[in-house]
């Protein structure tokens, strides 16, 4: 995911948020809906979500310093959980106490237009956001599922605001239908009912969010494609001849850190294994832009250093195959 694009997903939604989170509670001030106050603050908490992913953003542009020397990339990471956090607190518990209060104590709807009207507006401007999200993830996501993309980018800002915006999606139609039902069947239960519904769907939204990001946190390897294409650039079939064993570690969603041990020949002098190392470096930065960070270690192969690692990118954990052996010396004469 490109800055870019990430930031024009975050500011469109942003501004739909605003504009419908204040529609919203005026909406709640003449009607009396519940859903319709579930819904403002819904807007609000994605407002305030917004706003945290930009600052994200901002804080893991920072240098690098002696303190924090692989520099503050995950600064992203962070504060996509706490989109999480917020979301699950301030959105969706609100509304499932407010849904269930309204349930518990209905009341009737007054003055249907303006939570109709307002409903069917915030659908509007958050079709333009979701529309615009979807176009921005369209350039990073390939063939890719939305499923997969969800779970395995890297970039946190699209898979947060496709979800807000789904969520916010789904959460109008519930407040529509639950304000719909309210005024066909002038009892307010429903009115509860659809904000109860709207508080579970955000709190689903929430953990899911959590669980990926807490991933993230942990720290993930690079992708299988990247991880194919760094083991391609790192054999050059002459002084490095296979990997031993090897690590990647995501510093941030644009910043890979490779470290890999690497067979190399047991007759090479010094100079030729460091220039092949640095030879090495150079393919790995071209094939995978990312890959900032590299360390590479030359050793001679054995099947016990081997057994150390595990097959990049291999979540099973299966040994590296042994990378060819170098030929051995021809048996000296011994004149019998």
């Amino acid at each position: 995911m490109s800055a870019s694009g990430g930031t024009k997903a975050i500011v469109a939604a942003l501004v739909a948020n605003l504009s419908i989170a204040v529609a919203k509670f005026v909406a709640f001030l003449f009607s009396g809906s519940s859903s319709m106050l579930a819904e403002s603050v819904h807007s609000l908490a994605d407002s305030g979500n917004q706003g945290l992913l930009l600052l994200g953003g901002k804080k893991a542009k920072r240098e690098a310093t002696p303190e924090h020397p692989f520099g503050y990339g995950r600064e992203r990471y962070i504060y996509a959980f706490l989109v999480s956090i917020v979301l699950f607190s301030v959105g969706g518990m609100f509304a499932v106490y407010e849904g269930y209060e309204k349930i518990k104590h209905p009341h009737e709807i007054t003055a249907w237009y303006w939570p109709v009207g307002v409903l069917i507006f915030a659908i509007i401007a958050e079709i333009f956001s979701f529309r615009t999200a979807i176009k921005e993830s369209n350039q990073t996501r390939g063939n890719r599922s939305w499923t997969e993309f969800v779970r395995r980018s890297k970039a946190p800002e699209l898979p947060v605001v496709l979800l807000e915006d789904l969520g916010a999606l789904v959460g109008l139609v519930l407040a529509l239908g639950g304000v719909g039902l309210a005024l066909a069947t002038g009892n307010g239960v429903w009115d509860g009912i659809g904000t109860l519904c709207i508080g579970i769907l955000l709190i689903v939204i929430a953990i899911i969010l959590a669980v990926e990001t807490k991933s993230l946190l942990l720290g993930e390897s690079a992708g299988l494609e990247e991880v194919e294409k760094i083991k391609a650039a790192v054999v050059d079939g002459d002084t490095v001849t296979g990997i031993i064993h090897m690590r990647t570690l995501h510093l941030g969603p644009e910043e890979l850190l490779v470290a890999a041990k690497i067979a190399v020949r047991h007759d090479e002098t010094a100079t030729e294994i460091a220039n092949a190392i640095n030879a090495a470096e150079n393919r790995i930065r071209e094939a995978v832009p990312i890959a900032r960070v590299i360390y590479l270690e030359p050793d001679i192969f054995n099947a016990e250093a081997a057994a150390a690692g595990t097959t990049p990118g291999d979540p099973s954990g299966a040994p590296a195959p042994a990378p060819a052996p170098a030929p051995a010396p021809a048996p000296k004469d011994l004149g019998h």
